[in-house]
């Protein structure tokens, strides 16, 4: 049976709203701290991706560049995944990739939420910096990890065996 999986980094922390047109909103300090920490755990768990998109809005492809510095894989920005990212969008991702591929998704609530509602029937609550991951197997989906940013943080942190 067909066996994907589809991680969602929920952009860091950015700027308020009022600061700066939505398109350009950046990272704050914090956020970026946030996707630096995403980046190192995700590696530290041994996941490796067939691919990273991002949205091509700045606070999410710099999100996706930080957290890649450590996944060895280039961000590739994708105008779908601005804010009308959906499940068909999710679906077309996937189902670029062969099978046992694993996808990272870089961008924004609160289609991310609504993506995984969709395809898991989860209520998540997203927060910025977090990953959610679902593994999607012939037509049944199911949600794996939904890991929050002080989770990332901790395991970006913590020695693992062998270290």
């Amino acid at each position: 049976m067909a066996t994907k999986q589809l991680w969602l980094l929920r952009h860091g922390e950015a700027v308020p709203h009022e600061s700066k047109t939505d398109f350009d909103r950046e990272l704050t300090a914090r956020g970026e701290r946030q996707s630096v920490a995403a980046g190192e755990a995700l590696a530290r768990l041994g996941l490796e991706f067939a691919a990273c998109y991002t949205s091509p809005l700045l606070r999410a492809a710099r999100t996706a560049a930080l957290a890649c510095e450590k996944l060895n894989v280039t961000p590739q920005e994708r105008a779908d995944l601005g804010k009308g990212f959906d499940l068909d969008t999710a679906n077309r991702l996937l189902g670029e990739h062969a099978d046992g591929e694993r996808i990272l998704v870089v961008g924004h609530n609160p289609p991310f939420a609504q993506v995984v509602l969709a395809m898991t029937g989860a209520h998540i609550d997203f927060k910025k910096g977090g990953v959610a991951a679902v593994r999607v197997s012939g037509g049944h989906a199911e949600l794996l990890a939904l890991l929050r940013p002080r989770e990332l943080e901790s395991l970006a942190l913590s020695p693992l065996p062998g270290d």
